[in-house]
């Protein structure tokens, strides 16, 4: 009797002290935000001229505004491999919009269950190697959001609008709504569920991505002769930052807030439709490797640690993203494929930040690239034929004079550092980094129409708004 009373009383102590660890866990709840398409000038603290943004202007004066923040790639998919493992995109074979990542990559979403947090994702995935507007994704695509770490997924295969079909971990459900409200609804029904514990979300909007359709509600404000395009256009925007304010206040009302970090970003720069002012005046646009194409809006927000109101001008990218929350919580260097292209940008958390970047941000897309070395960017406008120009930032935001020529040293330094950084990746691509080299072929990108495993799907969908004008095609190829 004496040692079950003592089995007991010692399971009772372990059950008190797990009780108690678990109420002061001082592990950061995280959620990753991110939108489709959205430009670096589309946000009301950039004084757009029709968009407001009201929750995301509070949300940069609750925290850190980074305004020389990149995404990894000028276009979503790139981006997105980017964000998952800290690594350019091409290192995943990752190299346009579409193209699936390669299995053998370790993850950020991996590296955290691993950690103990609960981890989900939400929204677009555009990871498993189908183009076309999003489907659900099926349960047997090697693939999946599952596959690479996260334990919930309600997810589609790439941008998404009204009443979206999505997957459940292979479960396909029609949902209601626009397409932010639903996930974001769907990523607080899951938060709920997972207060008591540390949980990694990851929500992916498909706004404000063609084709653009909002509710009426989110685009009344606009001019009445403003062209209806362009009030859906901006109303998916409206909607978005709407919804991000709904998680900020459901946060605060379940008492998540102050410990919870959220990291909001575009995964790419704004669509010509939007105009200049879509993307602050930068040059160009989305599937360029000037500023238009690359800079994206950021905003970091812990309330524990980011104190309100602090602006960067810090040059950080997606590729800092898994480095820093691996820092924050003091993860093994073994949780990454090595080498990684970001660095942690942890220090810009705290009131003292340095002033320079260490280490360049590294870019490849397709055939241009570009290197950022604080107020330097080396373009790259062709990687094939080595053509090259050199601006400086600070005093030239428009990258209209090329100063290659005014300052020769410095071209080469950087040019130097490139050449050798795009060495290191075609040794990636040869699948040096894995152990026990690369596994398997890369596949190719296909339309998802065209796969055997969704042929099944097509009569039942050909009438969808989304999907009808493929299908028509694609069901017209099938009776032939």
């Amino acid at each position: 009797m004496k040692i079950k009373a003592l089995l007991v009383f010692l399971f009772s102590i372990i059950m008190l002290s797990a009780f108690i660890k678990a109420k002061k866990d001082p592990r950061p709840n995280i959620i990753l935000v991110m939108s489709d398409d959205q430009g670096w000038g589309q946000m009301g603290y950039y004084n757009h001229p029709f968009l407001k943004t009201p929750n995301l202007v509070k949300m940069a004066e609750n925290g850190l505004r980074m305004d020389r923040f990149y995404a990894g790639a000028p276009v979503c998919s790139p981006t997105r491999a980017s964000v998952l493992t800290g690594r350019a995109n091409d290192r995943s074979a990752v190299f346009a919009h579409g193209y699936p990542m390669r299995r053998q990559e370790k993850t950020i979403a991996q590296a955290l269950q691993k950690a103990g947090y609960e981890t989900a994702h939400f929204g677009k995935w555009h990871l498993d190697g189908l183009k076309g507007p999003g489907v659900p994704i099926l349960a047997e695509d090697s693939r999946s959001p599952g596959s690479f770490g996260f334990m919930e997924w309600i997810s589609v295969t790439n941008f998404f609008d009204l009443n979206p079909l999505m997957s459940h971990k292979g479960e396909i459900n029609e949902y209601s709504g626009s397409s932010s409200n639903v996930i974001v609804n769907q990523a607080l029904d899951f938060i709920s569920g997972h207060k008591k514990d540390p949980f990694f979300v990851v929500i992916w909007y498909g706004s404000p991505h063609d084709p653009w359709s909002a509710l009426d509600t989110d685009k009344s404000d606009f001019s009445a002769n403003m062209e209806e395009k362009k009030k859906d256009y901006l109303g998916e925007i409206v909607e978005m930052d709407k919804s991000i304010g709904r998680l900020n206040r459901k946060l605060e009302e379940m008492g998540l807030a102050q410990n919870t970090l959220i990291w909001f970003n575009s995964d790419n720069g704004g669509v010509p439709f939007g105009g200049p002012e879509g993307v602050g005046g930068l040059r160009d646009f989305k599937g360029s490797v000037y500023e238009g194409g690359l800079r994206v809006p950021c905003i970091i927000q812990w309330p524990k640690v980011i104190k309100p109101n602090q602006i960067s001008s810090y040059p950080a990218s997606t590729m800092d993203i898994f480095p820093t929350i691996a820092s924050i919580l003091n993860l093994s260097q073994d949780v990454f494929i090595k080498p990684i292209d970001g660095n942690s940008i942890e220090h810009l958390f705290q009131r003292k930040p340095p002033s320079l970047r260490k280490a360049p941000i590294p870019f490849k897309y397709r055939n241009k690239g570009a290197l950022i070395d604080n107020d330097y960017k080396l373009l790259v406008e062709n990687i094939e034929k080595k053509k090259y120009a050199l601006y400086n930032l600070n005093k030239d935001k428009t990258e209209s004079i090329d100063i290659l020529a005014d300052f020769p040293e410095k071209a080469k330094e950087m040019i130097s550092y490139y050449e050798n950084w795009l060495l290191s990746v075609e040794k990636s691509l040869h699948g040096d980094d894995y152990d026990g080299g690369l596994l398997e072929k890369d596949p190719e990108p296909e339309f998802w129409w065209n796969k055997k495993e969704y042929a099944p799907y097509l009569q039942n969908w050909k009438d969808r708004p989304e999907y009808s004008k493929q299908l028509e095609e694609a069901l017209k190829k099938t009776d032939k």
